[in-house]
This record gives C-alpha cells, structure tokens and sequence, in this order.
C-alpha cells in the first residue's frame, strides 16, 4: 500500500519540522513542506500528530528459548511494536543461556521466525551467566550485539578483566548489570524508608555503584567500550558523570520507573519489585539530574515478564522484573516532556538517537530508506490497563495511572507492525 502522512509533525536531524510524508512500496520516496499528490495513495490525517523514527530499547526480556510461559518472541515483539519500538537488544538469561555458536543459535531461530521488528541478541560474558569461565566470544562475536550477563554482575575482578580486554579485540562492547552479591545481604527492596516502615530487608545502593566503581577502572585500563545497565542510585550518577569527564568509553541507561517514583510510592504488590530497586527521592532526582545534563545516554525498559504466579507472592517472595514496553514513552512524555523538565528533542536521544550511536542500531526517516517510523498523538489521554497488552506480562508500577502519548502506527522495515 502507497500512503502519504500529512501535516505531521516530523523528528529527524535532532528538531521537529511539520511536513508530508510518502511512503511508496515500504519506501520513504518523499518528505515535503507542500502537499504531495500521488494517484490511488491512501491519505492519513497526521494533523496533531509525531512521527519519531522506530524507538530503540537497549534492554529486554523476550525469555524465549527457555521461558516461552512468560512471554515469547512473538508477544513481546507486539509489545515493542505497540509502544513504539522497531528495534530491541535481548538480554541472555534464557535457557539454554547463549554463551556458544550452539545455545546461540536456538534464539537466533526463534527470533528469524516470530520477531515482528528487528532483535539483536546479547551473548553472555560467562557460560551459563555463572562467572566461572568465559563463554565463546569469539565465536558469537558476529551474531550478538554485544556481551552481557544482565541479571547476574560479574563478581570476579579477574574475569571481568579478561571479558573486557577479549571484548576489545572483538571491537564489541561489554554491557554490565552491576551488582556486588556479598552486598545484598537477602535484601529485595531498597534499603530505605519504606523498608525499615514495613520490615522488608533492604538492598543497599552500595551493591551497585561499588561493582560500577571497578568496572570503570577496568575500563579504563582495557580500554574496552562499557555500558552500564539501570543505574538507580545518586552515587552512579556522579561516578559515570566522572568517568566520561575522564574519557572513558562509558554510556548508560535508567528506566521511567526509577525516574519517577521513590521509594515511598512503593505498595505491598510486585508490581513494584524490580532489579535493581526503585530508590530513594535523593537518588530519583539524581537521576532526573542525569538524563537533563547527558549523563545518562538512554532511557530502556528494562522489559521483564513473568507469570501471574511468579508475581503473586508479595513484595518479598515473589520475582524480580516489571514490564514496561507499552508504557516507556508515554510515561517519559507525561512526566518530564509535558511538563517541561526535558524537550520533546531530548526525549528522542534518550529513545533513539544515542542507541543509534552507541550500539549502531535504528534508523532515521530519510528519503529512500525503508520506512522504520512510530506515529503517536500525545494530546491523547488514557488509562494504563495492563489486561490490554500485547505482552503476556501483566505487572507494572504504572497499573492504573493516567498518562499521554498513544500509539496510533508502527512500521519497521517498510510494514506496518502495529495500527490502532
């Protein structure tokens, strides 16, 4: 189908021009300020409306091969399409855990059959995400977008060395979930207020900015590029502020959860139960702190379904992980956009253009590419239901909030993978 955009409010060269857009066999063949005409071309009314460039999620749980009752390629790419995303990174906590050729290639396949939009895998630092031996870098090196064993920090210095310098050679990145286990003392939400009100046991902000504090000198030393996967705390902040003062090759992504509450709106739910844990008000605005000033580079989801039993046993017992595909843009407009912390340009780097850079994934709108596009009307006002969703998780803080930004077309590689 051959369709021209018009009136719409267009995002490329970082600002935001109202033009028309004409798609033509999945190509962007025109983008003008005057209105085209092209015989048997379907006309969408984009008056109102933005059309941003697929949003980037560094940061996924798909659980498939292994978890396939949690969600699946095929559900948990609908949702990426549904908010917004054209492409997604999957993270390795899978069963088998792809930390060889092998194990990698039964993602490879479901991804090749089901995925909606694009899915670069991440291939695990240690086999089995266990930190006792490095998996098959090499090996792996052509078909991952980077190495992680997110879920899981690496706890030996000496293997983190040897992954970072072999990473290097590669010309890969490594992607770090920082956390210091001799630290976490059994705790499973933050160590503060609320914890000490309700008798929880409490996690430390120490147990994540201290594993970050050596993975920059390890950094620095191998000189390797590092990304640090949802930092949360204030301490982070500052010291990834440092490290790039520093010239180290670092970058880093927070979620809108942690941007929006602290640890006072936490409930007695698991919706609110998530790795790492929402902090405190000082560390949240630290945080707001960072993604205005550039220190943080990218705003993921951190997209991590589970079961409806899994996620019915209370703060304490039940499994870490949230979803949070279908709300991310929505409650980063709402919240910082719209109410004037951070311009609709500054949301768009966080949601495309430093993914883009940094992991060289994404696309702009530019004539002759495939079209790779989301449309959205941010006038519009609705209801988080997560019985609506097109991912099988059904957890989230934002259950019941009202928020802007609603999904109208998603189009990755020429066709149109979600339409409202």
């Amino acid at each position: 189908m051959n369709y021209i955009i018009s009136d719409v409010n267009l995002y490329r060269n970082n600002s935001f021009e109202k033009c028309h857009v004409l798609v033509e066999n999945g190509v962007i063949s025109a983008v003008s300020s005057d209105m085209i005409a092209v015989f048997g071309a379907k006309v969408i009314n984009g008056d109102g409306l933005y059309m941003f460039p697929g949003f980037v999620d560094v940061h996924v749980h798909l659980r498939e091969p292994g978890f396939v009752y949690k969600e699946t390629i095929q559900s948990g790419t609908s949702a990426a399409a549904r908010g917004g995303f054209t492409h997604v990174c999957s993270m390795p906590n899978l069963n088998p855990v792809p930390d060889s050729v092998e194990n990698l290639k039964v993602q490879l396949d479901a991804i090749k059959k089901d995925a909606k939009i694009a899915v670069y895998p991440y291939g695990s630092i240690t086999v089995g995400q266990k930190g006792e031996e490095l998996s098959d870098l090499d090996g792996m090196a052509g078909d991952v977008i980077a190495f992680s064993d997110d879920g899981r920090g690496v706890q030996s210095d000496d293997m983190m060395k040897s992954a970072m310098i072999k990473a290097k050679q590669l010309s890969k990145m490594i992607v770090a979930h920082c956390e210091v286990n001799d630290l976490l003392n059994g705790g499973y939400i933050h160590d503060g207020e609320y914890a000490k009100k309700h008798g929880h046991r409490g996690i430390c902000s120490e147990s994540e900015w201290k594993q970050i504090e050596r993975d920059i000198a390890l950094a620095k030393e191998t000189g390797v590029d590092y990304h640090v996967c949802h930092i949360s705390t204030k301490e982070s902040v500052a010291l990834i502020r440092k490290a790039k003062k520093d010239g180290v090759s670092i970058s880093c992504e927070t979620a809108p959860h942690y941007l929006i509450f602290n640890d006072m709106d936490l409930q007695e739910h698991a919706r609110f139960k998530m790795n790492p844990p929402i902090r405190s008000e000082e560390d949240r605005l630290a945080l707001i702190e960072g993604i205005i000033d550039g220190t943080i580079d990218m705003i993921a989801t951190d997209h991590a379904p589970h079961s409806e039993e899994e996620k019915s046993r209370g703060l304490e017992k039940s499994l870490m992980g949230v979803v949070g595909l279908e709300t991310s843009f929505s409650a980063m407009y709402t919240h910082f956009v719209k109410t004037g912390v951070i311009t609709m340009e500054q949301l768009m780097k966080l949601m495309h253009d430093n993914a883009k850079a940094r992991f060289g994934i994404g696309s702009d709108i530019e004539v002759g590419k495939k079209a790779d596009f989301t449309l959205f009307d941010v006038t519009e006002k609705y209801t988080v239901n997560p019985e609506e969703f097109a991912t099988c998780g059904r957890f989230t803080p934002f259950d019941g909030m009202e928020m802007y930004g609603v999904c109208k077309m998603t189009v990755y590689d020429g066709k149109t993978v979600y339409e409202s």
